[in-house]
């Protein structure tokens, strides 16, 4: 077989034309590459171009007309007030001390004055608003400031006591019996042994009675037994000197009678000595009948003085008792609160059990936020300053004044590099109790608005002296200021050569970096 001439020539075509497509996809990607290169490549002038610094330019910002003030910002924990321990004392007028909580009250519950806090074997513990707390049971009869603070108490709830005389008197005690019978109660009356108590010393002051009656009637007869003696006495003596007057005259008879014997006159003369002497014995007999008589009576005196004043202790004794039989608030049925309302913090007590040891504890319902300050800041602090109190992650808001600082660090619970001290927050709705809260107390403040710069905004000139510079009409001109407080990053100028008002663009560097930045940027 022969080969056609043709179909060599056909092949050899084909051949070449694949050739050419390949050197030409070389000289293309070669031309590309070449391209590349040639971007890469950068002339001396045109990198010393690329490389200068940027031409800076001024960072304005405005003049400010404002209020400045430095501050304290620290943060402290929010709590109710401190807590009141509820205990009850044991009464005297109760014979049994060991009563039993029969009522209790629940956490939060909010406690008013003349309500009932809580019951102990049926009766009322009542709470009263006063500073002194009570000590001892309120009987008629009894007086003193702890009286004065229960009668202004009953006053202030609308049950009259009277006049506030600091003497639970029986309009005292109505006033206590009114309070009680609102809230349900009876009030405290007389014991049983009171009652009895009572009898016996009324029994006992009859019998007083009595016996001042018997040394009184004893003292009457015993100044009439003196009043007969003194008579006896007079007319025993009288009636000898009369029998001497006779026998005086008998023996003057018989010595003017010649005719009488020598014996006879002997024997009147006798007489009268016997006579005379009977006067002597009379006398002497009346004195010791009227001494005797006014020694009775002094005894009986002193009876009726001795049985008097017995009479007057019984009688006061008796008095005392029916005066303490009345209407009573005994001891373990009454506290006495600084302040109220309060809320119960806390229950310790269990219904049923016994009511010694602490029952309950309550707190005002004043919030205190604890906190603590630095040894360079507390001296900066005083109670009375006002506080802003917020959190902003919650969105809570407050105004508070600093209610105490402590005189020394290291306490209530701070460590010895920190004071402690506290914040009285003002009524607000918002729950703040169990919250950490950030606290801003402002410590010094301009009197008003005035000129103020960005710290950065000020520099020193050669001289010494503070100036800022101000753009005007595209120019920068140096203004001579007297800085004065600075806060918040602002300080206070004054100008003292030029003018400086609101609103002026002040300098407070340039934006070199930034234009570095930018230039980094570009390609």
């Amino acid at each position: 077989m022969v080969a056609s001439p043709f179909g060599k020539r056909s092949v050899m075509s084909k051949s070449r034309v694949i050739t050419l497509c390949l050197i030409l996809a070389i000289v293309l990607a070669a031309a590309g590459g070449a391209w590349l290169a040639g971007q890469g490549i950068v002339s001396p002038a045109e990198a010393a171009a690329r490389t200068a610094p940027p031409t800076p330019s001024p960072i304005l910002v405005p003049v400010e007309k404002r209020v400045l003030s430095s501050e304290i910002v620290t943060r402290g924990t929010a709590r109710f007030g401190t807590p009141l321990a509820i205990a009850l004392a044991p009464s005297l007028l109760k014979s049994n001390s060991a009563e039993l909580i029969t009522t209790l009250p629940l956490v939060n519950t909010q406690i008013k004055e003349g309500d009932v806090v809580f019951t102990a074997s049926g009766r009322p513990v009542l709470a009263l608003q006063g500073k002194a707390p009570a000590y001892r049971d309120f009987t008629p009869g009894t007086s003193g400031d702890d009286v004065r603070q229960l009668e202004q108490a009953l006053q202030r709830l609308g049950f009259d006591p009277g006049e506030v005389d600091g003497v639970y008197d029986n309009k005292t005690g109505a006033g206590v019996a009114a309070w009680y019978r609102a809230k349900g109660f009876e009030p405290f009356g007389p014991t049983p042994e009171q009652q009895a108590k009572a009898r016996v010393l009324e029994a006992a002051l009859g019998d007083a009675i009595k016996n001042k009656l018997l040394a009184t009637t004893a003292a009457a007869g015993a100044e009439l037994a003196v009043k007969n003696a003194r008579t006896k006495a007079s007319l025993g003596e009288r009636t000898a000197k009369a029998d001497v007057s006779t026998k005086i005259a008998d023996q003057a008879l018989i010595a003017l009678d010649p005719k009488s014997l020598q014996m006879a006159r002997i024997a009147a003369d006798a007489k009268v000595s016997i006579a005379q002497a009977a006067v002597e014995s009379a006398k002497l007999e009346g004195e010791v009948a009227v001494r005797s008589a006014v020694e009775a009576q002094k005894v009986a005196q002193f009876d009726v003085q001795l049985t008097g004043e017995r009479e007057q202790q019984a009688r006061a004794e008796w008095q005392n008792t029916v005066r303490k039989i009345g209407v009573s608030v005994p001891l373990d049925e009454l506290v006495f609160v600084p302040v109220l309302p309060v809320r119960v913090e806390q229950v310790m007590g269990v219904v049923g059990s016994s009511s010694n040891g602490p029952i309950l504890s309550v707190t005002d319902n004043q919030i205190v936020i604890d906190s603590s300050l630095p040894l360079d800041k507390a001296a900066l602090v005083k109670p009375g300053m006002e506080v802003s109190i917020d959190e902003p992650s919650l969105g809570l808001k407050a105004q508070g004044v600093v209610d105490q600082v402590a005189a020394t660090p290291g306490t209530r619970g701070v460590d010895g590099y920190h004071f402690y001290f506290a914040v009285r927050v003002a009524e607000t709705p918002t729950q703040l109790q169990g919250f950490s809260l950030r606290l801003t107390l402002p410590i010094k403040s301009t009197a008003g608005a005035v000129l103020a710069v960005p710290v950065s905004a000020l520099s020193l000139a050669a001289d010494g002296t503070s100036r800022v510079q101000v753009s005007k009409d595209g120019a920068l001109n140096y203004v001579t200021v007297e800085p004065g407080m600075a806060a918040e990053g602002f300080v206070e100028v004054k100008p003292k050569s030029g003018s400086l008002e609101p609103g002026q663009m002040v300098v407070i560097g340039n934006d070199f970096i930034e234009s570095l930045n930018r230039a980094e940027k570009q390609p």
